[in-house]
């Protein structure tokens, strides 16, 4: 890089708001249940637009959904519900703001049944991240084996939004897997914060 800026993954260096996300939250490991819920259904919302849409409608989003509280989201009333379709804050599109009351009444079936969701989801990587070492962004997959057994636990489930190209990107973005190539400044930062984590 120039000017004495650090290297990063390429995908995220056109503007300053994806290069903040990508140094501070992209890959780091995430454990918190609710925290989970959320990105899994803002990475439904981004099927066929860019992560960076969803990433500028993020506050938009938690208001909207009461901070992606499953509990909240399915009391919400018809009329609250109603209004959703019509919010400039998120995507307006009914079948993906669906979709977030369907994965809070999958979500919370699971609790219902003693599912621990953190636990449950990062079983599709053996309860640890997966530090990877790629050295070039074309080299990184858009979906894999674990993303694809994910998907489709999910989908039984009941979620919606959840093929494994979204379980992919989810996957990345919560640590699961360490896809931050080797050259770029956050590798090892986050590759020696997911040696430590525990769940």
């Amino acid at each position: 890089m120039t000017n004495n800026q650090p290297e990063r993954c390429s995908w995220c260096e056109s503007t300053d708001d994806y290069r903040a996300y990508h140094d501070n939250v992209w890959g780091r490991p995430v454990s918190d249940p609710i925290e989970l819920f959320a990105k899994l259904c803002l990475d439904g919302q981004q099927a066929g637009l860019s992560w960076l849409t969803i990433l500028r409608k993020q506050a938009g989003y938690e208001k909207a959904f009461l901070g992606f509280d499953p509990q909240a989201i399915v009391a919400m009333s018809d009329a609250d519900r109603e209004l959703l379709y019509s919010n400039r804050d998120i995507i307006r599109s009914k079948a993906k703001i669906d979709a977030i009351f369907t994965n809070a009444e999958a979500y919370l079936r699971m609790e219902e049944k003693g599912v621990k969701f953190e636990r449950w989801l990062w079983e599709f990587v053996g309860g640890s991240p997966i530090i990877n070492e790629h050295q070039a962004q074309s080299q990184i997959p858009t979906e894999t084996e674990a993303s694809q057994s994910m998907a489709k636990a999910l989908k039984k489930e009941g979620f919606k939004f959840v093929g494994p190209t979204i379980c992919y990107a989810f996957m990345q973005a919560v640590g699961m897997v360490n896809d931050h190539v080797t050259s770029c400044h956050c590798y090892q930062p986050v590759a020696d914060q997911m040696k430590q984590f525990t769940l």
